[in-house]
């Protein structure tokens, strides 16, 4: 599924190799952060925070590259909403916090969206998989003198997920919501095509990763997933923030 065209873009890029841990929640645990005119978007009855990590190439803003902010890695935990807007549901994403490895990116996305973005030295390691050998993705980042990582390994073709699993759910929240400094929220809209999914084994999620999310989350991601996947990704555009009654 693509989804329409619209004016407003904000930035342009390719979001690649996006590496999801998908970790089922008590609502109550992300309830607080439930941005005003939204509600948790369940799956069977579930729900779920997604730690996810993945590559972000050829970025431009408002249509102009940024030197030496193209291509970088990103790191973030988030969880899922829906609000209706007229007869339409819309289903979207809050970040409880997003890592990337420069500080004007951080910058930019706190002031224009108020977004939790934090900069953090940031590695990974890329293995495409081939015909008789599995693909490893890992991403690192490093906090209070600790390297942490989150990694996993996929094999095979990338297949599209059936329409009412797991990962379509996960991967098929096409806008944003941010809560605002006077309680207010943001949306925006994030545009991109259906991704295709390889299954993840071999988990890693290693270090201080409960130090750099809270306490609060510390005993969910010390567990193991209940599904993890690699999407290969695509371009993508995401449109400017309009506010919601």
């Amino acid at each position: 599924m693509t989804m329409p065209t619209h004016t407003g873009r904000f930035l342009t890029a390719e979001w690649r190799y996006l590496l999801m841990l998908n970790f089922e929640v008590d609502p109550s645990l992300v309830a607080p952060y439930v941005p005003r005119g939204t509600e948790i978007d369940f799956w069977n009855g579930k729900t779920f925070v997604s730690l996810v990590g993945f590559r972000f190439l050829s970025t431009r803003v408002l249509g102009m590259p940024i030197p030496f902010h193209r291509d970088f890695d990103e790191i973030n935990l988030r969880f899922y909403v829906s609000r209706r807007e007229g007869d339409e549901l819309r289903r979207g994403v809050v970040f409880i916090k997003e890592i990337v490895p420069r500080g004007m990116i951080s910058c930019v996305a706190r002031t224009v969206y108020n977004e939790n973005y934090v900069t953090r030295r940031m590695r990974h390691e890329l293995q495409i998989p081939a015909s008789d050998t599995p693909g490893r993705v890992q991403y690192e980042w490093r906090h209070q003198g600790q390297w942490n990582r989150i990694g996993a390994t996929f094999a095979g073709e990338p297949t599209f997920a059936r329409p009412d699993s797991e990962e379509t759910f996960i991967t098929e929240h096409y806008r944003g919501y941010t809560r605002q400094r006077d309680g207010g929220t943001i949306e925006y809209e994030v545009q991109h095509p259906t991704w295709r999914v390889w299954q993840a084994t071999d988990l890693i999620v290693d270090g201080a990763v409960s130090v750099e999310y809270g306490g609060e989350f510390a005993t969910v991601l010390a567990q193991t997933p209940s599904s993890a996947f690699v999407a290969d990704g695509s371009a993508i555009v995401v449109h400017r923030g309009r506010r919601i009654a």
